[in-house]
């Protein structure tokens, strides 16, 4: 695997590239990042993936110093998923008007409404941060494939409209979330947990869960379902942002009259932030 710095380096090994699948990650892989890598590998003939962790997309109470890296067994565990090149460029290559200590001076791009929602009413600026290093990363890979995982369910969402607004030849896959056998959903953060914690951190997949069962069931009682997932959460010490029924395809508020449905839900365990979704069918 070939190890690429600069942004002249990365566009001259991909020059003579013609199907490539990109997946862009933030370091300290897990299992959940090399299942995007295999199935990278099934759609493109030159997987390359970047690890850069992103100063945009965290807020000022964020844990952006504290945020996990993990090269070297990064980079080992690409190689051994089979990935062809691998991105890693500083700060000043993704942005060139860092000063060292500001980004105040990077153009950015604004994102559709739903980014303040969810996700985005509790990280503002969250999403604008994505959608730009991401419209970077394509610039620079120029991928006809990238892939994204759906735990992060919203951020999907929000690159997908990045693609069609923009009209980006690129077709965007979803990966599914790949969780530990408790069902926890795998994640950087879950680092984060104590043993104790990671235990007790399986509650949010199955509030999900029930919520899905419920809604299988014929309750649509959408609002009702929340209130008590979150109440349930609560209860056991979780601090929560929100748990939410949505339509999969627009991520607006569900009605009785959607079928492709979502629940989402974010909740800090202590002081780390965890999130999870499941889609499914109401009928």
């Amino acid at each position: 695997m070939q190890r690429i710095h600069t942004v002249k380096e990365l566009r001259s090994s991909l020059k003579a590239q013609k199907n490539i699948a990109f997946v862009p990650t933030m370091g300290n892989l897990h299992d959940g990042h090399i299942a995007l890598i295999s199935l990278a590998k099934q759609h493109g003939d030159c997987v390359v993936a970047s690890i850069f962790v992103n100063p945009l997309q965290f807020g000022p109470n964020e844990d952006l110093a504290n945020y996990p890296r993990t090269l070297e067994a990064d980079c080992k565990k690409l190689t051994d998923a089979g990935a062809d090149i691998v991105f890693i460029p500083n700060v000043q290559e993704m942005y060139p008007d860092f000063d060292g200590e500001h980004l105040n001076q990077t153009m950015t791009i604004t994102p559709p409404p739903i980014a303040a929602e969810l996700c985005g009413a509790s990280r503002p600026g969250h999403f604008s941060g994505v959608a730009t290093v991401v419209m970077k990363l394509f610039n620079l890979v120029m991928p006809q494939i990238a892939i994204f995982g759906k735990k992060d369910f919203q951020q999907v969402y929000v690159i997908k409209e990045l693609v069609r607004q923009f009209n980006l030849p690129i077709r965007i896959i979803a990966g599914d979330t790949v969780r530990e056998t408790s069902g926890l959903a795998m994640s950087s953060r879950n680092g984060y947990l104590t043993p104790a914690q990671k235990a007790e951190a399986t509650q949010l997949y199955q509030c999900l869960v029930n919520i899905v069962h419920a809604v299988k069931q014929g309750n649509t009682r959408f609002t009702d379902l929340e209130q008590a997932a979150s109440q349930t959460l609560s209860q056991q010490g979780w601090l929560v942002d929100y748990i939410s029924v949505r339509a999969a395809s627009t991520l607006k508020p569900a009605t009785n009259q959607d079928n492709e449905l979502i629940v989402l839900a974010a909740a800090k365990l202590g002081s780390t932030r965890l999130i999870d979704n499941i889609d499914f069918c109401a009928k």
